[in-house]
């Protein structure tokens, strides 16, 4: 007899967590409330510290950033599986948490605007939604637990419309016992303190219940029910988002509430506060966070609503008192509308209660590249394939656009975006690192944002070519230029053209470096001809003649040792020297039963894969004169090219056929051939 087969509804079913589904739905008296802080005093925290609370939730790690000292998890996306991760901004991201980390101890910053100012597309706004998205998350968590409560009154029960903390259904004269009670309790690095009051509804019910029981607040706080409550912007709780709207469309009441009509009718006056409905996006994020879409575009009235929230943590619905909100305000704006802002001398008080935090561009290739691995990783590329240095190069281009000229005639602006990446550069360390971003405080508020190159990479995909290379992108970017919206100005657009050209030359010497090295990595010619070298030098040092491996004797090959020495930059004048020094440190080493390991000296190794590269790349330059004339050995060679460009630098068959072509064109032209060191 066969066992029945499980039914789909309870194979879902069983991986229901009923403990956890148990724990989210907690309701209890006022009392058990307070019987849970006594244990979890944190849970009573305000916004800011439920938002520093949830940030080291998901933890940091040292950042490997100049400037910045940590990587907050948080911006990994780890609960989008990345989808959204932010790179290139941890200075920025620890200057906002540092501030949020203030604003918790009450230290001034919860009392201001928290302005995120950058140009499009540098990512404030997938900041501010990580934030909103960890928010909802840590709120089902025991950690990050809240708790509302609702009002149950002759059989029907009413919830408190802005989602208070219980705790402030204590009078002013009941909280200081209890505020010192729960700080003995905490182990935050933050205070905890009892601040607001209620909101007019809840305050008419308390009203109505301490008439109703002669004055006895014990038993009006026994209609209290206290029950968790789950942070969620789709369904309006705890998290609000504002955009503005034209000028003929705003209203005010979409942040602090309006009329309900239909209760209106009822209760008989709009100025009972149960016939109005508290749901503008001020009331919505009460106990977590308002973002406020391009903030600088708000009405002037708007603005004097989103100060009083500041700096007074109170809004004034429409015929109420002023009411309490426990929020944090963020919003972001980009760099035409500051600078608009900036020059206005009536929103001297709005900038007077802004916290600004600049969200530049990013200027590491190496994170720029990360940006455009997520949005162009393998599955989504169905069937086409990226050349390696692709996105490098893309990703070059667009922080070049981003940075200034350096005033160093040493250093080009090329190098100076490999330095900012924490390349070795000649002449340059970490210390002109600082030193040039000082001197350059703008850079990453302008230039070509990310979103112009991903489309940019995506019209080359959508060619007709399995293929697609760094040569095919930048000229799918120099291409767009003539036509996009963003690159108004001729001299911009002529810049950056320029700067094409400019990525193009170094992925031409990127180019000639792969192969040089493909050429080059032939170990047991390497092998061989750093032995005859050695040899030679030895035969040199001590006046005697090389012996071949026929038995033939012949001079030193003073030709052959200059060939490599001047890729050492050893001058003529020091060649002796230079032999002796090195014959000394051989002998030495055999002496001490040690073989010289010429392969760790790297200057060595460049000018040996140097010389083996020219005496070959005959090859090369064959191909690019005439393709009919290749001979089989040729061919062969090719063939042995191509698979170490595959195997050593991850080109595909197609690819490793056109950096070869390439670079056969380049020599045809008589191009000089760069060693290893001009890299650097």
């Amino acid at each position: 007899m066969t066992e029945p087969r499980e039914s789909l509804f309870d194979a879902a079913l069983s991986r229901h967590d009923r403990e956890a589904t148990r724990k989210l739905a907690w309701e209890g008296t006022f009392r058990e409330y307070v019987e849970l802080l006594e244990s979890r005093p944190w849970l009573a925290r305000n916004a800011f510290q439920r938002l520093v609370d949830m940030l080291d939730f998901f933890g940091s790690e040292p950042s490997r950033e100049r400037g910045a000292k940590r990587r907050w998890k948080l911006f990994d996306d780890p609960l989008g599986e990345g989808r959204d991760a932010v790179f290139g901004l941890d200075r920025s991201i620890d200057e906002l948490v540092n501030t949020l980390r203030a604003a918790a101890r009450g230290l001034g910053p919860e009392r201001r605007v928290i302005l995120l100012h950058g140009p499009v597309g540098s990512a404030k706004s997938t900041i501010v939604r990580l934030l909103k998205r960890g928010l909802e998350h840590h709120s089902r968590t025991d950690d990050g637990a809240l708790y509302t409560f609702d009002w149950e009154i002759d059989g029907q029960r009413f919830p408190s419309p802005m989602r208070q903390e219980p705790l402030l259904l204590l009078p002013r004269d009941m909280r200081a016992d209890l505020e010192r009670g729960l700080q003995r309790r905490n182990d935050r690095d933050w205070n905890l303190r009892i601040e607001g009051e209620l909101d007019p509804v809840s305050r008419h019910y308390m009203t109505e219940l301490l008439r109703r029981h002669c004055g006895d607040w014990s038993r009006a706080i026994e209609h209290v029910r206290v029950r968790r409550v789950l942070l969620s912007e789709e369904d309006r709780v705890g998290i609000g988002t504002f955009q503005p709207k034209d000028e003929k469309n705003q209203d005010s009441t979409e942040l602090t509430g309006d009329v309900n009509y239909r209760q209106l009718a009822e209760f008989g006056a709009d100025s009972d506060p149960r016939a109005f409905n508290f749901d503008g996006e001020f009331n919505v994020a009460n106990r977590g966070l308002l973002e406020f879409i391009e903030v600088l575009k708000l009405d002037v009235a708007f603005l004097y609503d989103l100060l009083g929230a500041s700096q007074e943590h109170a809004i004034k619905p429409r015929k109420f008192a002023q009411t309490s909100i426990d929020e944090v305000i963020l919003g972001h704006t980009n760099e035409p509308e500051y600078r608009k802002l900036a020059s206005n001398e009536l929103m001297e008080a709005f900038r007077d209660r802004t916290i600004k935090i600049d969200v530049p561009y990013n200027l590491a290739v190496s994170d720029e590249v990360r940006i455009y691995e997520r949005q162009f990783a393998r599955p989504k590329l169905r069937g086409r394939v990226l050349a390696p240095h692709a996105l490098e190069m893309a990703a070059l281009w667009a922080v070049m656009t981003r940075i200034e000229e350096p005033r160093a005639s040493s250093l080009t602006l090329v190098r100076k975006a490999r330095l900012y990446d924490g390349a070795t550069v000649a002449g340059f360390g970490p210390e002109h690192v600082a030193e040039l971003r000082r001197a350059a405080v703008r850079e990453g508020l302008s230039g070509v944002s990310p979103r112009y190159v991903q489309d940019r990479i995506a019209a080359a995909l959508v060619a007709e070519r399995p293929t697609v290379t760094a040569l095919d992108i930048l000229a799918s970017i120099e291409t767009g230029l003539a036509h996009s919206s963003l690159v108004s100005n001729e001299d911009t657009r002529k810049r950056y053209a320029q700067l094409v050209g400019q990525v193009r030359e170094e992925y031409e010497r990127i180019a000639r470096e792969e192969v040089q090295a493909a050429i080059a990595s032939d170990r047991e010619a390497l092998d061989r001809l750093c032995a005859k070298y050695v040899e030679n030098v030895r035969a040199y040092t001590s006046r005697e003649k090389v012996l071949d491996a026929t038995g033939r004797t012949y001079d030193p090959d003073e030709r052959l040792m200059r060939s490599i020495e001047e890729r050492l930059d050893i001058a003529d004048a020091r060649r002796d020297d230079f032999r002796i020094e090195l014959m000394n440190f051989v002998l030495q080493l055999q002496r001490d039963g040690r073989t010289f390991e010429w392969r760790t000296n790297r200057r060595l190794l460049s000018a040996l894969e140097q010389k083996v590269f020219e005496d070959r790349r005959d090859t090369l330059q064959l191909t690019a004169a005439d393709a009919s004339v290749v001979d089989p050995d040729a061919r062969e060679k090719l063939a042995v090219l191509r698979s170490r460009l595959m195997r050593q630098f991850g080109y595909d068959e197609l690819a490793a056929d056109e950096v070869l072509a390439q670079v056969s064109s380049l020599f045809a032209r008589g191009s000089a051939i760069g060693g290893r060191a001009e890299a650097a």
